[in-house]
């Protein structure tokens, strides 16, 4: 379950350096990105640890509780609800849209494509500017794909689209037989508490502003109902209610989503865009590397607003900036910097160690150095069963293992959870006298020694041996 974001948490949450730094981050964004008001928020663990703010909105400072336009982050949520369908056997990611969404002109695409704008189809749909203009003049996906709608071979590279999202949210309301709104508030918003988090905006919120580039000047942004493009980015949110949905996305909550699924969400599921190495896509959630440290969670924009929501999983960290201009605050970026202020200020304290309180003694039989060939492994017992395998120099193939059900010999087998061999089988093979001959791994023979004869070695040892 979602650990509850406590939004009144006492100001001592962090060390007054690290207060002072991220405020001084929230501020510079504001001065620098030329916004009318800025909010910051990060949270830890569950835990509302910090939120500031610089500008004004009407006539006040905002805080953590003050809404704003939170745009694509909205997808995320849309993605949230198309797992649920997932999870609960309704539909398979493998699916083609035409199976839950007859008649569109693009049915032979996957609902994971879609998820993970691997689709091909096009980044807006045909017409005016959508965000600018009412979703009524686009009352149907047909007015939302238009003629053309694929400019690139499915499965084949990351290409943002909007109308696939608009497509994902059709197909949650065909499968629930309800509006995408009402279904997310029954099934997302109640159950993990956003009251803060609607279709409209509800007081007290920002209005959107466009900065002129030139002067000191603003223009209000129109305020549009985004019709079928909702599930793409109508969403109003605060920086309170963004960590506490960020502390969902790290950890799950089985009243809306395990803790796997919302693993798999982060999980990469399709190439970053040409040229842009240093981050990537899973499903309906943005990917990005900061240093040594993987971000995920997602950006958005509407005219007049900018937003971004991060989470670090190492350091359970959520960070979320958001900001009432079109353009010019970098969002990403201040909430990035909001995670590595607190990540590299004040590190998460590792859990205490302690012993296994108990282990079958012929697995530690397994435990220490094996050999693939002439490359060092080592293999160590974990908690509840498992081994961890990792190369003993050098960056080679390591993997984390759970147990499985054991062979009718009773022989002991793992399956990998990440790294190369995630899903491999890796399983103990003994010799005909009932002793260890060697580990298999994808078939790969791990022995004791390196090309040991007296082992199983795939294709034998020269005779004469080491020379």
């Amino acid at each position: 379950m979602t650990p509850p974001i406590e939004t009144d948490a006492p100001a001592d949450g962090l060390l007054p350096a690290t207060r002072r730094s991220l405020l001084h981050r929230v501020a510079l964004g504001q001065s620098q990105g030329r916004a009318p008001s800025l909010v910051g928020a990060v949270a830890r663990d569950g835990r509302l640890v910090w939120s500031g703010a610089r500008g004004t909105v009407e006539g006040r400072t905002p805080d953590a509780h003050t809404q704003y336009r939170i745009g694509s982050i909205t997808k995320t949520f849309t993605a949230v609800l198309v797992l649920r369908l997932r999870d609960e056997g309704l539909l398979d990611l493998a699916d083609p849209l035409e199976r839950h969404l007859p008649g569109t002109s693009v049915g032979e695409l996957t609902l994971a494509q879609l998820l993970a704008h691997s689709s091909g189809l096009r980044a807006e749909p045909p017409g005016d500017w959508w965000e600018r203009t009412p979703g009524a003049l686009r009352p149907g996906l047909s007015d939302i794909l238009g003629d053309g709608a694929a400019l690139h071979p499915a499965g084949r590279r990351h290409h943002y689209s909007n109308p696939g999202f608009a497509l994902l949210g059709a197909v949650v309301e065909r499968l629930r037989g309800a509006p995408w709104r009402e279904v997310l508030h029954r099934e997302v918003l109640a159950p993990l508490s956003l009251d803060r988090t609607t279709y409209d905006p509800a007081a007290p919120h920002a209005d959107g502003w466009a900065v002129h580039p030139w002067a000191d000047a603003v223009l209000p942004e129109p305020l549009h109902d985004l019709g079928a493009m909702a599930p793409a980015g109508q969403l109003w949110s605060t920086a309170a209610d963004l960590c506490r949905f960020g502390a969902f996305l790290l950890h799950g909550d089985d009243r809306v989503l395990s803790a796997d699924s919302v693993r798999e969400m982060r999980t990469p599921s399709a190439p970053p865009e040409p040229g842009d190495w240093a981050g990537g896509y899973g499903l309906g959630t943005q990917l990005a590397r900061r240093g040594r440290r993987t971000l995920a969670g997602h950006s958005g924009s509407l005219p007049g607003f900018v937003a971004c929501l991060w989470t670090q999983e190492e350091e359970g960290l959520v960070a979320v900036a958001l900001a009432n201009a079109t353009s010019g605050p970098t969002t990403g970026a201040i909430a990035a910097d909001l995670v590595t202020a607190v990540a590299d200020a004040e590190p998460r304290l590792p859990e205490p160690w302690r012993p296994m309180g108990s282990f079958d003694r012929e697995l530690l039989e397994l435990a220490g150095p094996w050999y693939w060939g002439t490359n060092g492994f080592g293999l160590k017992l974990v908690r509840d069963g498992g081994v961890e395998l990792y190369p003993l120099k050098g960056d080679g193939r390591g993997s984390r293992f759970v147990p499985v059900a054991e062979g009718a010999d009773g022989t002991p087998s793992w399956r990998g959870l990440d790294g190369y061999y995630a899903g491999e089988t890796l399983r103990v093979v003994r010799s005909p006298d009932g002793s260890v001959s060697h580990l298999d791994l994808g078939t790969f023979a791990f022995t004791r020694g390196p090309y040991d004869p007296a082992d199983a070695v795939p294709g034998g040892v020269d005779p004469e041996g080491w020379r």
